[in-house]
């Protein structure tokens, strides 16, 4: 195996928990401000219960802190994904029709496939889906 291909195969997994948790950390930050003003103030101020922006605000939240952790990642980032693609159609192509730049969707966009991803190949090796279900975890 050549040292490349070596390199790829030892941290491609290492990559993907970094990945994990700097977009669950992002993330985070948009159920947070619904809530509890942090670390900006909600534009449309805090969400009343049972809304659509409250329901996004707990999937946002609960939804980071197990993408954060590692835990049901493959659950939590199917919904988040989800979630991402409503709001671009709900929020983003009103605004200004389906490009992503008129819009403001690009964020949304990339958050959608980037939780998608994390559906697909898991939450890495340094997660507790790893450490609690080992190899059924993947990676």
């Amino acid at each position: 195996m050549s040292g490349a291909a070596a390199l790829r195969t030892e941290w491609e997994p290492r990559v993907l928990s970094i990945l994990r948790i700097v977009a669950g950390l992002l993330y985070l930050q948009h159920g947070l401000a619904k809530f509890f003003n942090f670390p900006v103030v909600f534009p449309a101020g805090q969400p009343a219960m049972f809304t659509l922006y409250w329901f996004a605000g707990i999937i946002e939240v609960l939804g980071s802190l197990l993408l954060i952790l590692g835990l049901f990642t493959r659950a939590a980032a199917f919904i988040m994904s989800g979630e991402m693609a409503i709001a671009y159609f709900y929020v983003h192509m009103p605004r200004g029709g389906f490009f992503p730049l008129a819009n403001g969707g690009d964020p949304v966009i990339l958050y959608c496939f980037i939780f998608f991803y994390f559906f697909v190949a898991g939450g890495g090796c340094w997660s507790l889906d790893q450490l609690l279900f080992g190899s059924s975890a993947r990676r």
